[in-house]
């Protein structure tokens, strides 16, 4: 009680017992989402793969890990076992070209890696999966893209 009282009279005559501290600088987080292409600054500068990619560098470890005579590492045979059955693109070139064609188009990375993973058939397949797509490309364009990587995939087999 005694407190509150002087702490009131002290307020009233404009002596304040607590110097005023501002509140630490809070860097503003941003909300992660992907639909507006918004990610955390860790990802600013990351490079995504495909799972057809990361199916080639795997295998390349595994035949330098045979060549140095280690024995198989069976966490690494499980995730190529995992990106062969994933992976749309099976042939190393088939990879490479389909990464090169989705760079040469003003896709994001990430909508660069969500193609080549889906695989979409159709726009609208496209844009559900991938809503960003939506608002950055017209219908015609965006059917070229998907078209394009659909052929890689039949010269693929």
């Amino acid at each position: 009680l005694l407190l509150n009282r002087l702490m009131a009279s002290s307020a009233a005559s404009g002596i304040s017992s607590m110097p005023s501290v501002a509140p630490p600088h809070k860097k503003e987080e941003v909300e992660e989402d992907a639909a507006e292409l918004v990610f955390p600054d860790e990802f600013k500068d990351a490079e995504t793969l495909t799972i057809s990619e990361v199916n080639v560098l795997l295998k390349q470890r595994e035949d330098n890990e045979r060549d140095e005579f280690q024995l198989p590492n069976e966490v690494l045979q499980k995730t190529i076992s995992y990106t062969e059955r994933f992976a749309k693109f099976k042939k190393k070139e088939s990879s490479g070209a389909v990464r090169t064609y989705l760079m040469k188009k003003k896709l994001h990375k990430f909508e660069q890696a969500q193609i080549a993973n889906l695989t979409p058939e159709t726009v609208d397949e496209a844009t559900a999966l991938i809503p960003s797509l939506e608002t950055r490309f017209e219908d015609r364009e965006l059917e070229e893209i998907l078209d394009y990587v659909q052929s890689l995939i039949t010269y693929d087999k």
